[in-house]
């Protein structure tokens, strides 16, 4: 018994140790995952100063600078000259980003404002779920699902632009729940192919981060949409009793 208690607890230790996975990944990763954590510190204050402050009200104008920044980061070489700059490009990119963002918060926090809390705290529990998930299996798989998640984002893009013209609450409400899975896909694969993009040789952890950053983001609004929906929805029964 302590023979086969042994063997499990090394194998457990090597999962999670990610033993699969060469040591100059795992060092890539640690950055990837830094500047993840950056992304996120950046979009929360520019969330903050659009929806607390009142500052930056202008959502065409934040949409512009959000692409201009991304285009300007992909344009520039990963190289240790450049790596300062656009670090500072990719900070301005979140948090342009979470300006973006920042009216979405305040009609949701007039609501309820524990909702944002609830829906960060759920995404973060996915995104890390998926992630490793991602990450510990031996096989990159989820390289497949290139193809249904394209399919999955063209069938999201046409939906809004016909419910535009329709004003279904249904299609709204189904295009909600595609987006939730379909983000949550997008993490098993984007986290698999920064790690096969490694070992190809793509050492660009900064537009690695970007990725996932974007991942957790676009689902992060789902989630908060539907949260937001439920929570009206009990309101009204509750009135209605």
């Amino acid at each position: 018994m302590d023979l086969l208690g042994g063997n499990r607890k090394i194998e457990w230790n090597s999962m999670f140790q990610f033993s699969q996975l060469t040591k100059d990944c795992q060092s890539h990763l640690k950055k990837v995952y830094s500047c993840l954590a950056m992304c996120m510190m950046a979009a929360a204050v520019g969330s903050y100063v659009n929806a607390v402050l009142h500052i930056l009200q202008g959502q065409f104008l934040t949409t512009i600078a959000t692409l201009g920044l991304f285009f300007w980061l992909r344009s520039i070489p990963q190289t240790v000259e450049n790596q300062g700059k656009r670090l500072s490009i990719l900070l301005g990119f979140a948090f342009c980003v979470g300006v973006s963002t920042g009216p979405l918060l305040k009609v949701v926090a007039e609501i309820d404002p524990t909702i944002i809390t609830t829906a960060f705290m759920a995404t973060t529990v996915v995104f890390v779920c998926f992630s490793l998930a991602a990450l510990m299996s031996q096989q990159r798989t989820m390289l497949f699902l290139a193809g249904p998640l394209m399919s999955g984002l063209s069938m999201m893009f046409i939906m809004s632009i016909v419910n535009i013209f329709f004003r279904s609450a249904m299609v709204f409400q189904f295009g909600l729940y595609l987006g939730v899975v379909i983000f949550s896909a997008f993490i098993l694969f984007d986290t698999q192919l920064i790690v096969e993009k490694h070992l190809r040789g793509d050492r660009d952890f900064i537009m690695h981060s970007v990725d996932l950053f974007l991942d957790f983001v676009n689902l992060f609004r789902h989630i908060l949409i539907l949260l937001a929906q439920n929570n009206e929805k009990k309101d009204r029964r509750n009135r209605r009793k």
